[in-house]
């Protein structure tokens, strides 16, 4: 007897973590266009610091979002045990702000050039004493933590709502373990890419010194000149995969909508919540424009 209660216990525990993994393989896609937007911004923010002090900075932030996550995780799943009404319409918001987001960064795009510090703005930068160049670092991580707050809040939340019909076990398995993962790997990916110049760096003067060979000089060169392209093409992709997300987000939300595209291929579904998240987010981004010029009229 004992054996057969041994035998069910672990058929048990395996069907529960074959169910975690099924449900945490969705929430991970569900949440692809935040962390990919995650980890561009992450990447901007840390970037431009002193490259002594990159990978501090970089801990730095990382210890801020994993406080962020200590509240937001707890705060959601109370929000699941004792409001579940609440996680639809919150999960709404979530993919409203998505959706913004995505609008004013492709307004920025079309309607700003970048804007590049000028020789003498760097000049002076590098001549400011340790004490204001510690202020500013802390100026940069207290501003990094603040927006990562608002991406790991709406991470947490689409999280929660990709397993909200499962039990409440798996819901606290499943929100805090991806939390944790994400944060890991998402900071992980943020170190390697602000430091990819320096290690390019390293290799081409060692092969320069005679230390590397040919192929490290290559690979080097590889990295420097990759890195700038990286970063705007994460840039890119973060947004696009937030208009994708925050549409469906929206679609799923909307049941008459979500009954117009269901029937559809991929392709054309994925199609459908990407024009469904770009209007939203324009429509919203012209309703804040236009509300900040009755603003400033008044």
């Amino acid at each position: 007897m004992a054996g057969v209660s041994l035998l069910a216990l672990l058929d048990d525990i395996a069907a529960l973590l074959d169910d975690i993994a099924v449900l945490s393989k969705v929430a991970a896609k569900n949440t692809a266009g935040v962390l990919g937007d995650d980890l561009a911004v992450n990447a901007e923010q840390v970037s431009g610091v002193r490259a002594e002090r990159e990978l501090p900075v970089v801990w730095a932030v990382a210890k801020g979002s994993l406080i962020n996550k200590v509240i937001l995780v707890p705060a959601a799943l109370l929000m699941s045990l004792y409001a579940p009404w609440l996680i639809t319409p919150v999960l709404m918001l979530g993919g409203t702000y998505l959706c913004f987001e995505g609008a004013e960064k492709l307004h920025q795009w079309i309607a700003h050039k970048p804007k590049e510090s000028s020789p003498e703005e760097r000049v002076n930068q590098l001549n400011l004493s340790k004490a204001d160049l510690l202020a500013l670092e802390k100026d940069k991580i207290k501003g990094a933590i603040r927006t990562d707050f608002v991406l790991s809040a709406e991470i947490v939340v689409i999280i929660l709502g990709s397993v909200a019909d499962t039990s409440f076990t798996n819901q606290v398995i499943i929100v805090a373990g991806l939390a944790l993962f994400f944060t890991i790997a998402v900071f992980g990916l943020v170190a390697a890419i602000v430091k990819m110049d320096d290690v390019g760096l390293y290799l081409v003067e060692a092969q320069a010194a005679g230390r590397k060979g040919y192929l490290s000089g290559l690979l080097g060169r590889g990295l420097v000149n990759s890195a700038a392209p990286l970063m705007r093409t994460l840039s890119v992709v973060g947004t696009v995969a937030m208009f994708l997300v925050g549409g469906g987000i929206l679609v799923h939300g909307w049941s008459w909508l979500y009954q117009w595209v269901e029937p559809l291929t991929s392709l054309w579904a994925m199609l459908a919540n990407f024009t469904a998240g770009l209007i939203t987010g324009l429509l919203v981004l012209g309703l804040i424009t236009v509300i900040k010029k009755l603003r400033a009229l008044s």
